[in-house]
């Protein structure tokens, strides 16, 4: 995923009502942006940090220029745009990056399924074989050498687990994947500290037979990609 036109650097000044941050430019304007990321951001929005931000054309847009990336002072690179990770996902599916999910001939997204009234982000279909349903997530916290998700408690993510348990108990595939998002992490774990219930989900859900798949982007300021495995660890 390239990004076009190119992304423009800030300082971070400070994020606050979940979806709007200030930054200051090079020549020392002040800029507010909008922020896609609903999560705590813990780690990422650390004020004084480089922000990388892409500006719509949308004249309808109230705030034009979104955050995309975060360089911190210690030299990590983090994509804060969640609404990245589907497509990144999508994009590595049909370039048969991912190997574990290769071999489909069809490729829908936010398709209606489960009796919670969920939309699934990727369902891949084939003819000779069960559908697969595709859960993506995107992690962004780095805690003590180790990635963490989710980094506030989740119920819709908890609803989404329950959602694959029913999927994979009914004998067709059910995939939580998770999109590496944090050029710091190099394994991944349910944040049993934050959300104590999500923790205990995932438990179930592996138990059901859902598989858990992690893959790390490259990522900088002219584009991301997803490209490495990496371990989900309980």
């Amino acid at each position: 995923m390239k990004f076009d036109p190119p992304l423009q650097a800030a300082t971070l000044i400070k994020r606050y009502k979940r979806f709007l941050a200030d930054i200051e430019l090079p020549n020392g304007e002040i800029k507010t942006i909008h922020c896609a990321n609903t999560g705590a951001m813990t780690g990422c929005a650390e004020p004084g940090s480089t922000v990388w931000y892409s500006t719509s054309d949308n004249p309808k847009r109230k705030y034009p220029n979104s955050w995309e990336l975060s360089h911190t002072q210690d030299g990590h690179w983090i994509c804060v745009n969640t609404t990245r990770a589907n497509k990144l996902v999508e994009e590595a599916i049909n370039k048969d990056i991912i190997t574990e999910l290769t071999g489909y001939s069809s490729l829908r997204t936010e398709v209606k399924y489960g009796s919670e009234n969920s939309r699934i982000d990727i369902l891949l279909e084939a003819g000779d074989k069960p559908p697969c349903y595709i859960e993506v997530k995107s992690v962004t916290l780095l805690q003590n050498g180790r990635g963490y998700f989710p980094d506030a408690v989740t119920t819709r993510g908890q609803k989404h687990l329950r959602e694959l348990i029913e999927v994979a108990q009914s004998g067709q595939r059910a995939v939580l994947f998770f999109a590496i998002l944090h050029s710091g992490i190099e394994n991944v774990s349910a944040a049993h500290h934050i959300d104590p219930d999500y923790y205990n989900l995932i438990q179930q859900a592996e138990q059901a037979g859902v598989e858990i798949i992690g893959y790390k982007a490259v990522l900088n300021q002219d584009g991301l990609y997803l490209d490495n495995c990496i371990e989900f660890h309980q």
